[in-house]
């Protein structure tokens, strides 16, 4: 199992995709089994046993998990009965508890993950390239993936991963290479280093912490919901509640953190504060003024920052410039409009100093948001957002997939922001992030708030039972609104 780190934008991915045959290199070998290879395509790759799961998932929403993992593999075993028992088998070996009818468009971002790894091992890899493979995922599922990962080691596969996690490469990774702005600068054992040692070779400065020390909640409510009802219908064709009976206050300068294994319900609820959903019952309050059924364009004007769970599926025009994206979801705004009429210049020029100031690695902003790596997007995505003072700021996952620089830097503008009274709801994978930066922690657990847990206390790995259905320890289990003390969430 080996690791490769480095900031983003060091060339990690590209040298991944280079070895997956996406992209050729100018020069230089690669060498598999003893022997020299060159890849003209992924087909190429994946005939020599090499497979890739991406950061950003390379799946079709519109197809099942079955359909996904068979498609451009029908030599194989073909598309009927033979592949459906030879994809439960690989899926039962390796404990990836795949469903194989389930539409992807239904599944949370853990469970794509995990079609990821099984779509690879079906067309039979034998060394594994994962970028970022923990980055959407609680502690306990991300030791259910090492377990995964220790089982293909021990039948003899390569995995090979790319992480920002520093702790993580360090317990389960047997060597590790740090690259930095294109080239090699450091090859380690995980037994000889430390995660500030390895921070400082990736960024050249220490680890940041996102430990938020002063208190700046003020008694001003800023966003209520309350009673917040939400179904939907499922794969099967049964109606359930998504959101049931979600209430809770944010007031000036407060972060509320909501923690929750994916599919628990959090997207739907960013989605009904955003607009993007129309809840069965129940209210929002932004700020004094009902927004229950408001248009998501209104609750933009009114001071809603959104920085979304996928950046690429609802943050981003891939193939637009980057002075276009800068405009996305705040069109009629200053500085990218003048009454009726799109400002350009003004919003090129805006452009240019988000860039200086979040430090997005970036030829220039004519380039296209496709063409920077996923943290240099992240950056411009939330330049953008605390661009226009928001009151509220919805972060779900504001760090996935960034360096430790950008990582505080996110942290930073977020802790700056809630001094001068924003209103944040967090919603994140990284429960150091959730612990470090909430004022007020809430356990989301099938479409309820189950849990509340005091920042100040608990451990990650009290927050990651809860977040499992047990609760223990600093939490307190929540029923209908009331605090009943320690016992376990349903």
């Amino acid at each position: 199992m080996h690791a490769l780190v480095g900031e983003n934008g060091a060339g990690k991915s590209t040298l991944m995709k280079i070895l997956y045959g996406m992209q050729k290199p100018d020069e230089g070998t690669i060498t598999i089994d003893g022997e020299q290879v060159s890849f003209a395509s992924p087909a190429d790759a994946i005939a020599r046993g090499i497979g890739m799961v991406h950061q950003h998932f390379m799946l079709a929403d519109n197809l099942t998990v079955l359909e996904n993992i068979v498609l451009g593999a029908e030599k194989l075993h073909g598309i009927g009965a033979a592949a459906r028992a030879a994809v439960v088998e690989v899926s039962d070996r390796y404990g990836l508890n795949v469903r194989p009818d389930v539409l992807v468009e239904d599944l949370g971002v853990a469970d794509r993950q995990r079609v990821e790894i099984l779509k690879v091992l079906y067309r039979g890899a034998r060394t594994l390239i994962l970028d970022e493979p923990t980055a959407v995922l609680v502690p306990q599922e991300v030791d259910a993936l090492f377990d995964n990962l220790r089982e293909l080691k021990a039948e003899g596969l390569t995995v090979l991963f790319i992480s920002h996690k520093l702790g993580e490469v360090l317990s389960v990774a047997d060597d590790i290479t740090v690259i930095r702005r294109g080239t090699t600068v450091a090859s380690v054992a995980p037994g000889e280093t430390t995660p500030k040692q390895l921070a400082e070779l990736m960024v050249g400065s220490e680890l940041p912490s996102p430990e938020t020390r002063e208190s700046t909640v003020t008694d001003t409510p800023m966003l209520t919901v309350d009673a917040l009802h939400l179904s939907a219908t499922d794969p099967d064709g049964v109606v359930r509640a998504v959101l049931d009976g979600i209430g809770f206050t944010i007031h000036k300068g407060e972060v509320l953190g909501i923690a929750g294994v994916e599919g628990n319900g959090q997207a739907e609820l960013v989605e009904a504060i955003m607009g993007m959903r129309d809840p069965d019952g129940g209210t929002i309050t932004l700020d004094g003024a009902d927004i229950s059924h408001a248009p998501t364009r209104k609750r933009r004007e009114d001071g809603i920052g959104y920085v979304p769970e996928d950046r690429h599926r609802h943050g981003l025009l891939l193939q637009a410039p980057l002075w276009e994206n800068r405009i996305l979801g705040h069109v009629t705004e200053k500085p990218n409009s003048r009454g009726r009429l799109l400002d350009l210049k003004a919003a090129r020029t805006d452009t240019e100093r988000i860039v200086a100031e979040y430090d997005v690695r970036t030829p220039g902003i004519e380039v296209t948001a496709a063409s920077l790596s996923g943290g240099n997007q992240q950056k411009l995505i939330v330049g953008r957002e605390m661009s226009h003072h928001p009151k509220l700021l919805i972060a779900a996952h504001p760090t996935r997939g960034v360096d430790v620089g950008a990582q505080a830097q996110i942290w930073d503008q977020i802790r700056e922001a809630r001094r001068e009274g924003l209103a944040v709801l967090l919603i994140s994978a990284d429960l150091d992030e959730l612990i470090g930066l909430s004022d007020t922690l809430r356990v989301m657990y099938r479409g309820r708030l189950v849990a509340d847990a005091d920042p100040a206390t608990v451990t990650p790995e009290e927050l990651g039972s809860a977040m499992t259905g047990a609760a223990s320890g600093h939490l307190e289990h929540v029923e209908d609104g009331t605090e009943t003390g320690g016992g376990a969430a349903e």
